[in-house]
C-alpha cells in the first residue's frame, strides 16, 4: 500500500452487514475470485463487475455488522479494494479487514462531505482529501500498519518469520 493514494467512492448506507458485503451462501465458495464476484449483489448489483482496483468504499455507521464471517472483508478485498471509510466499523469486521491488509479509516465527517464517483485522495496516517476539504485521520499503530503494507496477517506473519531466520 503506497503512503497516498486516491479512488473513486463508492457510496454505501449505514448497517451494512456481513450478509449484505457476502450471502452465507457464497461465503462457503472455495475460490476467492468467484465469491468476490458476489459482492455486495443485494444492496449494489453492479458492485463486483464494476468496481476498480483503488477504488474506496464510504460508509455510514456500523459498516460490516452482523457476523464474524472473515470471508466479507475477503469478498471485498478480492476486488482491489484496499479502503474503506465510514462512520464507524464493526469491531469484528474491523480486526478481519485489516487481517486482510485493507485499511479503515473512521470519520463522521468523510462520509457527509462526499458522493458517489467523488475521488477521494488519503494520506495515510495524516489526512482523507476530498472536494477540496483536508480532513485528519487518527494514526494507526506501527504493527497494525505493517500487516496492512505486508498485505494481510498471513502474509506478514510469513515476512516475520522469514526476516528471523
Amino acid at each position: 500500500m503506497e503512503k497516498k493514494f486516491s479512488g473513486k467512492v463508492w457510496k454505501l448506507p449505514d448497517d451494512v452487514d456481513t450478509d449484505t458485503i457476502i450471502a452465507g451462501r457464497h461465503g462457503v465458495i472455495l475460490d476467492k475470485k468467484e465469491m468476490g464476484s458476489h459482492c455486495l449483489e443485494t444492496l449494489r448489483p453492479e458492485f463486483a463487475s464494476e468496481v476498480k482496483p483503488g477504488d474506496i468504499l464510504v460508509a455510514g455507521k456500523n459498516f460490516g455488522c452482523g457476523s464474524s464471517r472473515e470471508m466479507a472483508a475477503e469478498a471485498i478485498n478480492v476486488h482491489g479494494v484496499e479502503c474503506i471509510v465510514a462512520k464507524s466499523f464493526a469491531r469484528i469486521f474491523f480486526r478481519n479487514a485489516i487481517n486482510n491488509g485493507m485499511l479503515l479509516i473512521e470519520s463522521e465527517e468523510i462520509p457527509e462531505s462526499c458522493e458517489e464517483g467523488d475521488i477521494l485522495t488519503v494520506e495515510v496516517n495524516q489526512k482523507v482529501t476530498v472536494n477540496g476539504k483536508g480532513f485528519e485521520i487518527s494514526k494507526l499503530p506501527d504493527n497494525l500498519f505493517a500487516i496492512i503494507q505486508d498485505g494481510g496477517l498471513v502474509k506478514n506473519t510469513i515476512k516475520r518469520i522469514q526476516n528471523s531466520k
